[in-house]
């Protein structure tokens, strides 16, 4: 370009001189500001991208010494509560801000611009890195990030094999595993499973987990006793209605996760069905609320807040230019043994 050795990175003026426009404007295209025509954001992105620019500093950070973002959709969950409870101690530990932010509309996803625009966007927030907790980081949005340099960490993200997303999990199949053999240590036999979307790799690696129980123990899995739903107190509740009301329901019910046994009990309770003395209940995340219910609720516990706090430490190494060892962290799960699970009814 115009003569320039080509081991020198292109520069912002570089791309203001590309796309016709001042200095002062292109500026404002990659910090995310709002006073620009769309046609003009369109062409100054479509510059960068194409001469391959990247921004040499970050923005000036606002408040305290740096900024994270934490983008989440479950914000009503007892388990998001959790998981945000850990990344917030961590960030003020760090002497970070922390934003939280909804998921980008869908058609920021599909539109590599609009992707770029949006991180632009996150970065003039004085953001040095992003958290995603449980949702689909698209395409569009990991390579804007990538080229604006903003590190990005996902916790329980929906696919845990893409080799460009550092993430943070827990040992699931192992958790669902030992759930399952729980109950059938207890006697039982007629184990139905309920759990979130099969698309979900965390609710996928539970499921695994159940099934290995069952195949280990020589209990052949009965088609009938199994569903996949939404990790919602709505779903366990409907599907535990629908399983209690078969001619031979199942003794004992794996959920895939806490919401998903509490309404589980629920439906229960609407059947006058004593837990645990004729039906044996199990969650998974173990969130405060395993405390609350009637009986209390035996559960696989997740780190939540450890692993919120991971995150964070992750991303504040990513951001100073170090890069994790592994691409997926998983931490252990341990079963907590509570009073909604019991011996087989005799």
């Amino acid at each position: 370009m115009n003569g320039r050795p080509r081991s020198e990175r292109p520069t912002l003026t570089d791309v203001a001189h590309r796309a016709g426009v001042s200095l002062a404007t292109a500026s404002k295209v990659l910090n995310g500001r709002t006073d620009v025509a769309a046609s003009t954001r369109e062409r100054v992105l479509g510059i960068v991208t194409e001469i391959g620019y990247k921004p040499t500093t970050a923005p000036p950070t606002r408040g305290r010494d740096r900024t994270l973002v934490t983008v989440l959709d479950i914000v009503e969950s007892q388990y998001a509560a959790t998981v945000l409870q850990g990344i917030l101690v961590a960030a003020t530990a760090a002497r970070a801000e922390l934003l939280v932010r909804l998921p980008p509309e869908e058609s920021i996803g599909m539109s590599r611009a609009a992707a770029r625009s949006w991180i632009a966007e996150q970065r003039s927030s004085g953001a040095i890195g992003i958290i995603e907790l449980a949702v689909t980081v698209p395409d569009s949005v990991l390579l804007a990030a990538r080229d604006l340099e903003l590190p990005v960490v996902t916790i329980d993200p929906i696919d845990t094999t893409d080799p460009r997303v550092v993430s943070i999990g827990s040992t699931n199949w192992a958790g669902g595993r030992s759930a399952t053999e729980h109950v059938i240590e207890l006697g039982h036999r007629r184990v139905a499973w309920i759990g979130g979307p099969l698309g979900s790799a965390p609710s996928a690696d539970r499921f695994h987990g159940y099934q290995a129980a069952l195949d280990s123990a020589g209990v052949l899995p009965d088609p009938t006793l199994i569903r996949h739903d939404a990790f919602s107190v709505e779903a366990g509740r409907r599907h535990g209605r629908d399983f209690l009301g078969l001619h031979e329901p199942p003794t004992a019910i794996v959920a895939g996760n806490d919401e998903i046994a509490v309404g589980v009990l629920a439906a229960a309770e609407e059947l006058r069905i004593s837990v645990p003395g004729e039906l044996s209940v199990t969650g998974f995340d173990d969130t405060p609320q395993t405390q609350w219910t009637t009986p209390r609720l035996t559960s696989v516990r997740q780190p939540l807040a450890g692993m919120g706090r991971m995150a964070v430490e992750t991303v504040l190494g990513m951001a100073e230019g170090t890069q994790p060892a592994s691409r997926h962290v998983e931490l252990a799960t341990t079963l907590n043994v509570r009073d909604s699970t019991g011996p087989v009814p005799s």
